[in-house]
């Protein structure tokens, strides 16, 4: 946790140094840029068939740099709140913590609107709580691949969205003789769209 801390403090202070010797600031985005971001969604459900209500929060703020004129990379943090309630009263709360890497290919990074695709490694630890009062926490790893959008509105600022992912991941509860399990799939649900405002230095 501190190595990537201290990774990204360095890459921070890199593309600081590196954007004041720069003499016109332009939008779109080029080799040596860096840039942060925050993503936030939200997203609820309601089967009535089931009679399930479901509700998520995600916030996740990145860190990035461009190593060639179409390609970034960089790391992000992320924490992420779900809560699930049935026809029985029966009522699950989740919160995960996330940290992880990612890269991205931009088809045309130079202009105002270009889309994107990003590709992330994430390690997660999570925990779930079911009323009355027992809970279980989860460890686990991600890798996704996710399309996306980013529109810039000034020089130094952009708008981005992402939606959906295709990716696997595996995780493992901390329970007595629990053993690991892995999943592959599209996940096309309304609440996988997130929108983030960026900053480029």
């Amino acid at each position: 946790m501190k190595q990537i801390i201290l990774s990204v403090v360095a890459l921070l202070a890199f593309g600081m140094a590196n954007a004041q010797d720069k003499k016109e600031t332009r939008e779109g985005f080029g080799k040596g840029d860096l840039f942060i971001s925050g993503g936030v969604s939200y997203g609820s459900s309601n089967d009535k068939s089931a009679e399930v209500k479901t509700s998520g929060f995600e916030i996740a703020p990145k860190v990035g740099f461009f190593v060639t004129e179409k390609i970034a990379i960089g790391a992000r943090l992320g924490f992420t709140t779900n809560k699930v309630e049935d026809h029985n009263v029966t009522t699950v709360d989740g919160n995960t913590f996330a940290m992880g890497v990612f890269g991205r290919y931009y088809c045309t990074p130079a202009d105002k609107f270009s889309v994107f695709t990003n590709l992330g490694f994430d390690y997660s630890s999570s925990k779930n709580k079911l009323a009355p009062s027992s809970s279980d926490k989860l460890n686990g790893f991600e890798i996704g691949l996710q399309p996306g959008v980013s529109y810039f509105l000034s020089k130094c600022f952009a708008m981005e969205a992402t939606y959906g992912n295709l990716g696997y991941q595996t995780e493992k509860s901390n329970a007595s003789g629990a053993k690991s399990t892995g999943t592959f799939g599209i996940d096309l649900d309304l609440r996988s769209i997130s929108f983030g405002l960026v900053y480029k230095l």
